[in-house]
């Protein structure tokens, strides 16, 4: 259940960061920000930002245990 909660941490962290960061016209290097076009819905995402607070949020929830 933890990674469940994690992998929706893990999402909300990178959309938002990506917005912030990609609204401005930038990649931010390592970060690879890109534009995802789903159902006629455009956003910015990034898959190492997602890894890593997934894995940051699910390492805070076993610490909590």
């Amino acid at each position: 259940m933890d990674l469940i909660k994690s992998v929706m941490l893990g999402a909300v962290l990178s959309v938002t960061l990506a917005l912030v960061i990609g609204a401005q016209g930038t990649s931010a290097g390592p970060l690879a920000i890109h534009m995802v076009n789903i159902a006629q819905t455009k956003f910015f995402w990034s898959w190492p930002i997602f890894f890593s607070g997934t894995g940051l949020s699910f390492g805070v929830m076993l610490l909590q245990r």
